[in-house]
């Protein structure tokens, strides 16, 4: 049988690994809302009440978390994949190190955006007061303003986060395949580095849309 190559056993690695959280965290909802509503706790299981009452502030903070934490993770990830294979291969061709490190410098750029639109998320934060509801037994009420702000960060964070989660990982594995391309013929590395610059754009793509996504939010009391 042919041997599989190692950038490609560590990429669908990475996918199965991201395929199990997943699938677990699927799993667990499943399991809880099959349990509220079995145990006759169904009206506990209102979505549309919980997304009214929390804070948008809560929101908009794991909208922030998940950009640069996401992006974090992509970035590691993608250096983990890259470098091992440029370690690697550097032992039977040092020529390779140097030149292959800007697979190293695009990998750490993933975390640099995160860490950029986290800035710009952060900015978005005004204080406000809550407003009582007389409509809901004296209970707290956001307005629609601060809601659609927090729900906007919060979207932006996931779009951003994920988005530079698997351009790290792409970044990471064709990176992997151009060191040890450029092990074996040097004249492959340039047009591998074409392919790993698109897969680079992936990240600038989400940070595009996550400005569009909060470009309306608008959070605090207006005056």
């Amino acid at each position: 049988m042919p041997e599989v190559p190692a950038a490609a056993s560590r990429g669908s690695a990475c996918m199965r690994a991201v395929s199990y959280m997943v699938s677990v965290a699927i799993t667990v909802l499943i399991i809880y809302a099959l349990y509220i509503n079995l145990s006759g706790k169904g009206f506990r299981f209102a979505v549309g009440e919980f997304l009214s009452q929390t804070s948008p502030y809560m929101w908009g903070s794991l909208g922030i978390a998940i950009a640069i934490s996401f992006s974090v993770i992509g970035a590691a990830w993608g250096i983990f994949i890259t470098g091992s294979s440029i370690l690697g291969g550097g032992v039977m061709a040092p020529r390779i190190k140097t030149k292959n490190l800007i697979s190293i410098i695009f990998c750490e750029a993933v975390a640099i955006y995160g860490i950029i639109m986290a800035i710009v998320f952060q900015n978005d934060f005004k204080n406000f007061d809550y407003k009582v509801d007389p409509f809901a037994d004296g209970r707290y009420a956001n307005t629609v303003d601060n809601v659609f702000a927090g729900f906007a960060i919060f979207g932006g964070g996931l779009t951003t986060g994920f988005c530079n989660l698997f351009c790290g990982i792409c970044v990471g594995i064709v990176g992997s395949g151009a060191a040890l391309a450029d092990a074996h013929n040097a004249s492959l590395f340039v047009k591998i580095l074409i392919i790993e610059i698109f897969g680079s754009a992936i990240g600038l793509f989400g940070i595009i849309i996550a400005i569009i996504q909060t470009q309306g939010a608008s959070m605090g009391d207006k005056k």
